[in-house]
């Protein structure tokens, strides 16, 4: 088994940051990658950006890539969403997840687990 914890959500205006941080525990071999995806109502759950925990390569999407930044503690116990020049349309909730891949996937039937989520909204 494999938790996972977000934390970090919250309302910022647009143009601001904030850092998500999702925390793991659990086997470390169903966990050897960590995804961000997000959902925002009305709307389906899309990638956002991924990371290896042993080699610390990294995806993102086109939608977030030069303004969101993954990184993990060298414990490879927690993952970070650094969120910068927030965009209204970022608004979602946003949800990590663990695959045992050991490729970086974009659709969420790929990771077999999941936090709960943290809800991230940015005004105008």
């Amino acid at each position: 088994q494999v938790q996972l914890v977000e934390s970090g959500g919250g309302l910022v205006q647009a143009g601001g940051s904030l850092r998500l941080s999702c925390s793991a525990s659990g086997r470390t071999f169903s966990r050897n990658v960590i995804g961000w995806f997000r959902q925002a109502p009305g709307k389906e759950r899309e990638f956002v950006s991924g990371i290896r925990w042993s080699a610390g390569s990294t995806y993102y999407a086109d939608s977030v890539k030069g303004r969101f930044t993954i990184s993990r503690s060298n414990a490879q116990t927690t993952v970070y969403l650094q969120m910068n020049s927030l965009k209204p349309e970022d608004t979602a909730v946003y949800y990590c997840a663990a695959s045992s891949s050991y490729i970086i996937r974009t659709t969420g039937t790929s990771y077999d687990y999941w936090g709960q989520g943290t809800q991230v909204t940015v005004s105008s």
